[in-house]
């Protein structure tokens, strides 16, 4: 059976000295197998490959590793977006069958994010962009950053949102109060992250993103960021005062996708498909942090039809990305 995993991460050396020096210093910190991060972030090559096919993975599409470039002011954003997607385009040219590309875009200065989409996807075929959360605070139904929307529709380029930490001020009020290694983890993988992401998704809802741009796609992973627990309970919000077109739901049934990305949870997976349906799931691992051959395992193991398993394996991803 074919797979493409969507959640893929890598890094360049740069990226690791700059704003990525916090995983590379967390990394070598812990030792051990921790280590072994940065060297697998790095490698888009003959190592990666040899690890997809010892877990049985086709396909992978590769985006920027947390906290990506979201978080830097225009210029350096710019510099990073451009040099991390040269290094990209460059791996993606010399293995085309086994990896694709999204873009890594200058968030802070949304003209230059579109154009750089647009360089991306025309000249070296990329297949969408990837945005890690807010900008400083800021996200993306701020109409300041919707040149970008505008540019991912008008290409029909998915936008995969990946998660972030929360603003600091967040932080400080909803996990403060705790050993620092506790606030850390509860911010982040534990908690934060996720719940970061549905307020995201939920914010360009409320704030008119799909009504504005309504064939504009958006990828969300960890088979939902907590958003099909909570769907019913979104639509309590009554339309006449959210001056929407349809209930949330309808938007996270219609301009969402959903995948793995490392939460193999069978009740959480078998929530998902009730609320939205096996054709708004796909197939991820979260590689290096999460293990390729555990979400191969997890992916036979959902009780789906045959055809839907192939639909979650690599249909969707060809149909939404143009695999």
């Amino acid at each position: 059976m074919r797979t493409i995993t969507l959640e893929e991460h890598f890094a360049t050396p740069r990226f690791l000295e700059g704003p990525g020096s916090e995983i590379k210093e967390r990394a070598l910190r812990s030792g051990g197998p921790a280590a072994k991060l940065i060297d697998r972030l790095c490698d888009v090559g003959e190592n990666r490959m040899a690890e997809m096919d010892a877990a049985g993975i086709s396909v992978q599409v590769l985006s920027l590793t947390s906290p990506g470039t979201e978080q830097l002011d225009i210029s350096e954003a710019t510099i990073f977006a451009r040099d991390t997607n040269d290094f990209l385009a460059d791996a993606v040219k010399r293995s085309p069958t086994r990896f694709a590309g999204l873009a890594t875009l200058p968030t802070a200065h949304p003209d230059e994010a579109a154009a750089e989409l647009e360089r991306m996807t025309r000249r070296h075929g990329f297949k969408g962009a990837v945005i890690n959360g807010h900008h400083q605070g800021r996200y993306l139904d701020d109409r300041f950053f919707w040149p970008i929307l505008e540019c991912a529709e008008s290409l029909n380029s998915p936008i995969y949102i990946h998660p972030t930490f929360p603003p600091k001020a967040v932080i400080e009020a909803s996990y403060g109060g705790f050993s620092p290694v506790v606030t850390a983890m509860l911010a982040s993988a534990g908690w934060g992250w996720h719940i970061e992401t549905a307020i995201h998704v939920i914010r360009m809802i409320l704030g008119g993103v799909f009504d504005q741009y309504p064939q504009l796609q958006i990828v969300i992973g960890h088979l939902g960021e907590t958003l099909p627990f909570m769907m019913q309970r979104l639509d309590v919000i009554p339309m006449a005062m959210t001056k929407l077109g349809r209930p949330i739901s309808s938007y996270l049934r219609e301009n969402v996708h959903y995948t793995f990305s490392g939460f193999n949870f069978m009740p959480t997976f078998l929530d998902l498909l009730l609320q939205v349906g096996v054709e708004r799931i796909m197939f991820s691992a979260d590689y290096p942090y999460a293990s390729m051959k555990e979400a191969r395992a997890f992916l036979e193991q959902i009780p789906v039809s045959a055809a839907d398993k192939e639909r979650i394996a690599h249909g969707n991803a060809e149909q939404l990305f143009g695999l």
